[in-house]
């Protein structure tokens, strides 16, 4: 037999030259192309069947069966050579892979069966296969062995030989766990919808059981792409016959694409050595060998079953090859957005640094944008709120001035609305904002503050006969400092439950901010991680600022240099004088409204304690109004805004160009160094991109 008639193509030259060009550029990693996949059970007889179809020598020594997927490429060349490497495993741990891909053999000539089973044998070894109870050793392993087979008459095909399945662990070599885990690989390559499967399966077995068929029908449920191949002929049962003979004409078990049946070389066969001549031997038995002498000649043999292939094949590659367009161009896009989502390479110090810099800048861009309320410069303001800074803290203040107006004292003054009566008027939170978990040491617990009382010109009479002196028609100095004290008590909780919710909204915005403008969790972690210390700096600044105005304001001595307050108070007064003489005003013609001196008289007409009382009620109003606007402002102006969002110093100004130009080499590579897993696989991905534009442009 010639090596060119041994070597016949199972396809079509003419339509197989583009798939042959896409598997000379690897793209049958990326993309299913076809290939022909040999399934059955263990002893079945599909390494002969293969051997056939491939006229590759595989060894039929028993500790031999296959523990592994062997990938069987051919490849168009002018020169004849074989080689043999290893593909890790996606499980495999970086160390295990580099080793396993160090391994090769590379041959100018033809395998021996000898050589051949060398080789396994030394494959075996290298992928740590063995028996059970081996220590370190596996009995199946998901590597994969590829032999490439280069000549001037092959063609560019991918035949993969997977490991027999079995229903029955050997003691001492296989276990349960293996039986698992073989059907689990041998299903995972069935999946690939451009393989031809040939479910080999002896005829000296029941073949209505045999579970190749059922896993088969799973993946290729419309019975296109499985060919089945029945061997040992030879070894049939008489009377077992017709059943066969049923099965080969379509009269049971049929399969869209039929059966064909060949009969492999038995151990006589093989004992002539390499006088053996496969084809003849496999001739002679179906042209005289009965009742398999009457079956169709173009489904006996491995010859036929060759020729079936060639039409089977060569109907995929014409039905998929617009699908592989499509499925090259979908897998070219994915590569290039899952590289682009890795960011830039960060393997050096200065490309950690410019990584750095450049998300340091846009984020300060983001953050100008955010603190101008310019949300239409990025549309993640729309579909991230938090981002929205400008807005949250201008509401915040607004609530928070609201909430002094509403429940800042502790009495409400003479005249003012009290409105504990109406539904919505319930007790009010000091906090408004979710509080942050990382920084419960550093905020302000949410307080409870029920609404103000009335009756407060008993509440000041109480409190001045608590402390007044021998004082006449007057009261001591130290009264309304301490009277203040009590009508602002509630400062203290509606200040700090400020301070500390612009405090939470400052941190979500760093935070979700640096979550979206960096793809990388790990490097955001260390971002957030880097600045928390020097964001908590700032926060506590904050709030110690509020703690000092609430330490001027209401400890220290009550002051103002507002006109408005003297204003108020004899504003106040003058109505107070209004409401005693109302009723007693007589209209004088041409001299106006009047009232007599005598009226007058009965207007101051009140004891010392109630005048006393008055008086400080009016001057406590007077001041209350100056001083809460005043520390309102102060709180917002310094406290919220200023130390927390505009000032220079503000939490998010921190991460900046500058910032970032002063981190250490360590630092930068603990935050921006890629894992050895993201340099691998941005390596993998830029070889891929490669081969898939080529492969593209070869698809025009």
């Amino acid at each position: 037999m010639s090596a060119k008639d041994a070597t016949k193509s199972l396809a079509d030259p003419a339509l197989l030259e583009i798939i042959d060009k896409l598997v000379e550029l690897n793209i049958g990693d990326s993309v299913d192309l076809p290939q022909l996949l040999v399934v059955g059970d263990q002893s079945s007889g599909k390494s002969s069947v293969l051997e056939g179809l491939t006229n590759l020598p595989f060894p039929r020594e028993m500790g031999l069966c296959t523990r592994f997927a062997t990938q069987i490429i051919f490849r168009r060349s002018p020169t004849q050579t074989v080689s043999v490497s290893i593909i890790p495993a996606n499980s495999a741990v970086p160390e295990e892979a580099e080793r396993l891909r160090s391994w090769k053999y590379n041959k100018s000539k033809n395998l021996t069966r000898k050589g051949f089973s060398e080789i396994l044998k030394n494959v075996q070894e290298t992928m740590r296969i063995g028996n059970p109870s081996e220590p370190g050793k596996k009995t199946f392993s998901d590597d994969v062995l590829r032999i490439e087979i280069c000549g001037p008459h092959e063609q560019h095909l991918s035949v993969v030989d997977v490991p027999g399945i079995f229903r029955r662990a050997t003691e001492g070599m296989t276990t349960k766990a293996d039986m698992t885990a073989v059907r689990t690989m041998v299903e995972r390559y069935m999946e690939n919808s451009r393989s031809i499967i040939l479910g080999v399966i002896p005829c000296n077995s029941d073949i209505a059981t045999q579970e190749i068929l059922e896993i088969a029908e799973k993946h290729d449920k419309k019975g296109q792409r499985t060919l089945g191949v029945l061997t040992k002929p030879d070894l049939v049962d008489k009377g077992s016959e017709k059943g066969i003979i049923d099965l080969m004409e379509g009269r049971s078990h049929r399969l869209k694409l039929g059966w064909c049946m060949v009969r492999n070389p038995g151990q006589s066969d093989l004992e002539q050595g390499d006088e053996l001549d496969r084809n003849a031997i496999e001739k002679a038995f179906f042209d005289i060998k009965a009742p398999w002498s009457k079956l169709s000649k173009d489904r006996v043999g491995v010859q036929a079953l060759r020729n079936r292939l060639v039409e089977i094949l060569t109907e995929i590659v014409r039905r998929d090859f617009s699908n592989v367009r499509g499925d090259v161009s979908k897998k070219l896009k994915d590569c290039k957005r899952r590289l682009e989502n890795l960011g830039p390479s960060r393997e050096t110090t200065e490309q950690q640094l410019v990584y750095l810099v450049e998300l340091a800048t846009r984020f300060q861009n983001t953050t100008s944008s955010a603190l101008e309320a310019h949300y239409g410069d990025n549309k993640i303001f729309e579909s991230i709120p938090s981002l929205k800074l400008a807005t949250a803290i201008v509401d915040r203040n607004e609530a928070f001035s609201n909430d002094f107006m509403r429940n800042g004292h502790t009495m409400y003054f003479e005249g003012w609305p009290a409105r504990t009566d109406e539904p919505e008027d319930k007790p009010l939170s000091s906090r408004r904002v979710k509080t942050v978990p990382e920084l419960n040491d550093v905020l302000h617990e949410d307080e409870v503050l029920e609404n103000p009382g009335t009756g407060i010109m008993d509440w000041l009479e109480r409190l001045f006969k608590m402390s007044r002196g021998f004082e006449l028609g007057t009261f001591d100095a130290a009264v309304v400092p301490a009277m203040w004290r009590e009508q602002s008590v509630k400062w203290d909780d509606l200040a700090l439950g400020y301070v500390s919710d612009v405090v939470a909204l400052v941190h979500d915005f760093t935070v979700d901010l640096l979550k979206t403008i960096c793809d990388d969790e790990r490097v955001t972690q260390g971002l957030v991680s880097l600045l928390m210390g020097h964001s908590t700096t700032r926060y506590n600044l904050a709030i110690d600022h509020v703690k000092f105005i609430l330490e001027v304001e209401r400890a220290g001595t009550p002051l103002t240099l507002n006109r408005y307050f003297s204003e108020n108070l004899e504003t106040g007064r003058q109505e107070r004088i209004e409401e005693l003489l109302q009723g007693k005003v007589q209209s004088v013609p041409g001299r106006g409204d009047m009232v007599t001196v005598s009226d007058l008289d009965l207007s101051s007409s009140m004891s010392n304690t109630k005048h006393v009382v008055q008086d400080l009620h009016d001057i406590l109003e007077s001041y209350y109004d100056v001083a809460r606007q005043r520390f309102v402002d102060n709180i917002c102006m310094q406290a919220g805004v200023f130390h927390l969002v505009t000032g220079p110093d503000a939490p998010v100004k921190v991460f900046n160009p500058s910032f970032v130009s002063k981190l250490k080499p360590e630092q930068l590579e603990r935050i921006a160094g890629e894992d050895l897993e993201s340099r691998r696989t941005r390596a993998e991905l830029r070889r891929e991109i490669n081969n898939l534009e080529n492969g593209r442009k070869i698809l025009i």
